[in-house]
């Protein structure tokens, strides 16, 4: 089975040539972040509430991402609560970890990693799918949670909270789907607590930008 950041990492990737969606770098970096926390929170090695992380089990996943990230938490003294985690792996490790779950999804034949030559100076790497069959899995998966009134499945719904907090649901579905959706989505979010702590904590940090960004003299 996928990580959720190895899903959601699908999901960012244009179906067509393998690019990423025109994210903001650091809306990027918060998806990873949270994504490896959603994924820690679902093998029962961290809990989250709205004051402070907590870790409930030390022993390694392995995998290499979620240890990575497990080792990070788990080597700190400091107390923070979710934002504060996500802001810190997000400025440390997010980089890495995106590499980290790209190069396991070309590991497992989900992904080719193609390097494209531009102004010959620059180089882009892009992962096209191989067929794009775990693409649209979880594509279709998360359309059936969004559309129907069935009890979700945990992972379907911290995944739909994420994309949501970040803002790129309207990027992965169609307009139409969304605007059917908006009620089941504000469920889904009352729903999933670690979604909901994961997904506050970056809305919060995403507003806390734009508001330097805004009052930044020109």
């Amino acid at each position: 089975m996928l990580t959720i950041t190895e899903e959601i990492l699908l999901l960012m990737l244009d179906d067509e040539d393998g690019s990423f969606l025109p994210l903001r770098e650091s809306t990027v970096e918060y998806i990873v972040a949270g994504s490896t926390l959603m994924d820690l929170a679902f093998e029962n090695r961290i809990d989250t509430d709205p004051e402070r992380l907590i870790v409930l089990n030390r022993t390694p996943t392995g995998n290499a991402i979620l240890d990575r990230t497990l080792d990070r938490i788990t080597g700190s003294e400091e107390v923070r609560d979710t934002a504060g985690w996500i802001e810190l792996l997000a400025r440390r490790d997010a980089s890495d970890l995106r590499d980290l779950a790209l190069a396991s999804l070309v590991e497992h034949g989900v992904l080719e990693a193609h390097d494209q030559k531009f102004l010959w100076v620059f180089r882009e790497r892009k992962y096209p799918t191989i067929d794009g069959r775990a693409q649209r899995e979880a594509k279709l998966r998360l359309t059936d949670v969004l559309l129907s009134d069935d009890i979700p499945d945990p992972r379907d719904a911290a995944m739909i909270c994420l994309a949501d907090a970040c803002d790129i649901l309207g990027d992965i579905f169609a307009t139409r789907e969304l605007e059917r959706s908006a009620t089941r989505i504000a469920q889904l979010r009352q729903m999933d607590l670690i979604g909901r702590e994961v997904g506050s904590a970056i809305v919060e940090i995403e507003r806390s930008i734009v508001m330097a960004l805004t009052q930044t003299p020109h």
